[in-house]
């Protein structure tokens, strides 16, 4: 185990359904009786090569088809915990998409409670704490993603918050400002993915109109100087995914990554793996890469690990012993 794994965090953008193995997509397929448009592991894999987020989504969405019933849902959520628990990962919050599951025909019931019992089990065998951040698909109409939400009002309780993601160009975040409104309402956080591949004035609105506590990407920020000051002087919290940044072609490559910069310019910035089985490595992989192409110190590394704790939903209490963890690491 490498001091990267040894270093205490959280993972604060994590697309549960971007942990979709290719090994696991071809034993749910079989198990659930789902045609797919691959002849193998290695032809899926050989896929992976993508030129933007939309032609990544595509792919994401047709493996995610073999998502069937709540054990497939537990089964993932455990499968991704392990492997997160063995990096450093102390607290995770997961994000997931309903709606590319409900319009499949398999209840949302199902989901929650399949995600649930993997985070039930990750806190039993190891204390490791997490929750559910339901994100809306921002290509489809804010009236499906208010019909989304209220369909499980009733047990908002059981989701830390909800999120915006999905294709970001042509989709500004102030469409969805009254279902945020509505989820503000039912007691729950809001983030929003914004600065991706859309503009700073993504992040403006997501902030403006949706009124989020965190912005999930947002390296495109360093373009407007008002915007960057505005994140530093409020601490707004980016959840950065540096390897999925040069993956989906944002970035050309990790030692063009502007982590440093945001750093620099005083950002609330916190490693994170955003669809990892697609994009060529888990958490503690996101934080090695920055830290041999940038030449990241250990304090920087420290520093990124403590904002993930800091940016999380964990409560006071919860969150002073891990800051504790991370104060006493080495490097």
């Amino acid at each position: 185990m490498s001091h990267i794994e040894l270093l205490p965090k959280a993972e604060l953008h994590l697309h549960i359904e971007g942990t979709l193995e290719p090994d696991m997509v071809f034993a749910l397929a079989e198990k659930n009786g789902v045609s797919l448009p691959y002849n193998s592991i290695d032809d899926l894999k050989s896929r992976y090569s993508f030129t933007d987020l939309q032609s990544f989504l595509d792919l994401y969405y047709a493996c995610m088809s073999v998502l069937r019933t709540e054990d497939d849902f537990a089964d993932l959520a455990s499968a991704y915990l392990a492997r997160a628990w063995a990096q450093g990962v102390r607290h995770a919050e997961l994000f997931f998409d309903p709606q590319a599951h409900t319009s499949r025909g398999v209840p949302i019931d199902a989901v929650i409670d399949g995600l649930q019992r993997g985070l039930a089990e990750a806190h039993q065998q190891w204390g490791m704490t997490g929750g559910l951040i339901l994100c809306f698909l921002r290509h489809l109409p804010a009236s499906e993603a208010m019909d989304t939400l209220e369909s499980v009002a009733h047990r908002s309780g059981d989701l830390l918050g909800v999120g915006l993601d999905s294709a970001e160009v042509g989709f500004p975040p102030h469409l969805f400002a009254e279902v945020f409104t509505r989820a503000r309402e039912l007691g729950l956080h809001t983030v929003a993915h914004a600065g991706e591949e859309g503009p700073p004035e993504y992040v403006w609105e997501a902030l403006r109109s949706l009124q989020v506590e965190r912005i999930d990407h947002g390296v495109r920020s360093l373009e407007d100087p008002e915007l960057v000051a505005h994140l530093r002087d409020r601490r707004v919290p980016l959840t950065v995914c540096p390897l999925s940044n040069v993956r989906l072609g944002g970035v050309a490559s990790i030692e063009l990554h502007r982590l440093r910069d945001m750093l620099d310019a005083g950002l609330v910035v916190t490693i994170n793996s955003d669809d990892p089985a697609y994009f060529g490595g888990y958490i503690a992989d996101n934080y090695r890469a920055v830290e041999e192409a940038l030449g990241l110190s250990a304090d920087q590394l420290r520093q990124m690990a403590a904002f993930s704790i800091e940016a999380s939903f964990l409560s006071a209490e919860a969150k002073a012993p891990l800051l504790a963890e991370i104060a006493a690491w080495s490097g």
